[in-house]
């Protein structure tokens, strides 16, 4: 159990609301498959669309373009190996990055090169455009960078080409408008917005196609098939609704993390903020010491109580070396940065704890 009295590593998943326990406790009990025609499967079926229609409100779409998942990362492998062709950048989650394809670099902010991208583009066969899509995060989970998407889609709707971008990190922080963003597709996670891990969503364009990688039943109009994980997008559903109403608190946030950075970088010499100079999300701080390895200060936080992390946390546990840093060409401080990420449920005072004790871990630094 994590007895950390201070939580601050909401991108790699965030805690539960009241509301989503509240919902996934009165899902529970009565057998419940929402394809069974029965009352009881009447009843499940009802949450579902519930369910569908809170996080479709959230994502600027039509119910019916929500295809329920495990999570982003089958949302995103969902999406791309529909394709032959992928065209991604270097700083993608591993589940796009390990789809393969060619990668596009990024500049020292952790933007997408869009001259490289337009050169890419332009290189692919006509014969191939139907085969091909782009695939660009919307935010990053490790800097919180916000990538071009707008510049993105156009270049991809100028070649006639699909455009995917995995939205799991600006859901339910930012508005977002799939409808009107002219995108193809675009992956989205419950856990990171107070929901349950284990449940995700697809957004699919009216028009697009998409064929089921898992043989069944047909559930989820043929896109997606298995039972539904019904406690899972009873959760889903309440934490959508709830984060409608949080984007505000999101806005505030930026001004708490812009001050915890602002005071580290006047009190402390060697502090390098990563992404500082572009748009960011407003919950996510990358933050580097000189001389201090991540590990070593993700675990002197743990101690001190506060859960911050290095990188990603979607795999091992790990502390391992950052590919998000090492493309932006981060040099030593892909070693020594650690990521800082707000969620619904923190506040003012604990990003002024945060740097109280960030100030002495870090008072030794050069």
């Amino acid at each position: 159990m994590n007895n950390s009295a201070l939580y601050l590593d909401n991108n790699a998943t965030s805690p539960l609301r009241p509301a989503v326990i509240q919902a996934m406790t009165a899902a529970m009990g009565p057998p419940a498959n929402p394809s069974s025609v029965h009352g009881f499967g009447r009843e499940a079926r009802m949450i579902v669309e519930t369910a569908r229609t809170n996080v479709a409100a959230l994502a600027g779409c039509r119910a019916a373009d929500v295809v329920f998942t495990s999570g982003g990362t089958e949302a995103n492998n969902l999406a791309l190996r529909q394709f032959s062709q992928v065209i991604s950048s270097a700083v993608e989650h591993d589940s796009v990055r390990s789809v393969g394809g060619q990668q596009i670099g990024v500049d020292a902010n952790g933007i997408i090169d869009l001259d490289a991208l337009a050169l890419v583009i332009a290189a692919v066969d006509e014969a191939d455009k139907a085969r091909t899509i782009i695939s660009v995060m919307a935010a990053n989970n490790e800097t919180g960078v916000i990538q071009p998407i707008e510049e993105i889609v156009e270049m991809a709707r100028a070649a006639n080409i699909a455009c995917h971008s995995d939205m799991v990190q600006v859901l339910g922080k930012t508005h977002i408008d799939f409808a009107a963003s002219g995108l193809s597709y675009a992956s989205l996670s419950a856990h990171k917005i107070g929901g349950p891990a284990g449940v995700g969503a697809l957004l699919v364009r009216p028009g697009c196609g998409l064929a089921s990688l898992i043989k069944g039943g047909g559930q989820e109009q043929g896109r997606r098939s298995g039972t539904e994980n019904l406690l899972g997008i009873a959760g889903f559903g309440a934490a959508a609704s709830d984060a409608f109403a949080d984007i505000g608190h999101y806005v505030k946030m930026a001004g708490w993390r812009n001050a915890f950075e602002d005071r580290m970088m006047a009190e402390r010499d060697g502090v390098k903020v990563l992404g500082r100079d572009v748009p960011r999300l407003a919950n996510t701080c990358c933050i580097a010491a000189a001389g201090k390895s991540a590990e070593t200060m993700v675990m002197a936080f743990d101690i001190a109580g506060i859960a911050v992390s290095a990188g990603a946390a979607c795999s091992s546990g790990k502390v391992k070396s950052s590919h998000v840093l090492e493309a932006m060409g981060a040099g030593v401080a892909a070693g020594e940065a650690i990521r800082i990420s707000g969620g619904w449920a923190n506040s003012a005072k604990d990003f002024e704890m945060l740097a109280d004790v960030f100030l002495r871990l870090y008072k030794q630094s050069a």
